[in-house]
């Protein structure tokens, strides 16, 4: 005879199974709303790094099943992007019941509020926005509020993973935390450099480097702390740019570091990317420099735009 408990993970396992499909027919070429590159090789398909090998949905989602972390990064302005996210999310969701999801977008001056979050009554959208006074400007609404409604009906909790502003002023003006200092080796802090260097289109006077590096590792640091779950029986996700979900680089490492996941294979990056003309290999997307995979999963989409954002700075 089933226990209660055996019947309530069958059932649990029968309706994940049920969304695996369905998630599988979500993704149709004929409604990308990036306009770019529809037709290149790589658009709508995904990459596993480690098998060196394109995968399903529904092995994706597998994948993602077994994780204690998962994190869903993405290139912020990209519409695509967000519509995947939000697909993964709600089958997560659903699935998963993880016990928080942790947004980039949102930092530590939104925590009172967060903290409320599941208790509020909203029933649109623009309440959502209104209540946690959204950064319009720096994050598109249009973008993040399907994917926080779909956290709030979901009655899961919403978690902040930046650092404030004036947070942002004092890991400018003071030394490295030691804790932080010892994640990286040398060759690691080297590519961190050169990175926000080319973030910044080379146009940052090299003494700022030591400083934006710090800002750099401090908002993964915090992510991390924020993204960690009491138990290795709990699920948590993080929402963030491609940059801070990488293995090699980012927000895993942090969480390694601090112990709150005990080995890689705890934690899912995926990363949504934006095809390049005349590029496809899947793994020179990896940008790799050392044996860590930047992302575990790759899914290519088509591109939002072709101009060169550095060119209109210098």
């Amino acid at each position: 005879m089933q226990t209660g408990r055996t019947w309530v993970v069958l059932i649990n396992r029968l309706a994940f199974v049920l969304l695996l499909a369905a998630c599988a027919q979500v993704t149709n070429s004929s409604q990308w709303k990036s306009p770019l590159y529809q037709d290149h090789y790589l658009v709508g398909r995904i990459w596993h790094s480690g098998g060196k090998e394109f995968v399903d949905q529904v092995e994706l989602l597998s994948a993602l099943d077994s994780a204690r972390y998962i994190l869903l990064g993405e290139k912020h302005d990209n519409p695509d992007h967000h519509d995947l996210q939000l697909q993964l999310l709600g089958t997560i969701l659903q699935s998963q019941g993880p016990a928080h999801v942790t947004f980039e977008m949102l930092d530590s001056t939104a925590d009172e509020k967060l903290e409320q979050f599941v208790q509020q009554r909203f029933t649109n959208l623009e309440q959502i926005q209104a209540w946690l006074d959204w950064d319009d400007e720096g994050w598109d609404w249009n973008f993040y509020g399907p994917l926080l409604e779909a956290v709030y009906l979901a009655n899961t909790r919403v978690k902040s993973g930046n650092i404030s502003s004036a947070a942002v002023g004092q890991v400018y003006a003071e030394p490295t935390p030691a804790t932080i200092a010892a994640v990286f080796e040398e060759d690691v802090m080297a590519k961190l450099t050169e990175d926000i260097d080319a973030s910044h289109c080379g146009l940052l006077p090299e003494s700022q480097f030591p400083a934006m590096v710090r800002v750099q590792q401090a908002r993964d640091d915090r992510m991390a702390r924020q993204l960690a779950t009491l138990s290795a029986n709990e699920v948590a996700v993080l929402i963030a740019g491609n940059y801070h979900v990488r293995q090699d680089l980012g927000v895993p490492n942090y969480l390694l570091a601090n112990d709150y996941a005990q080995s890689r294979s705890d934690i899912v990056s995926v990363a949504f990317l934006e095809v390049q003309p005349g590029e496809e290999d899947p793994a020179a997307y990896l940008e790799q420099f050392i044996d860590v995979a930047a992302y575990d999963y790759i899914w290519f989409t088509p591109a939002v735009t072709a101009e060169d954002y550095c060119d209109s700075l210098r």
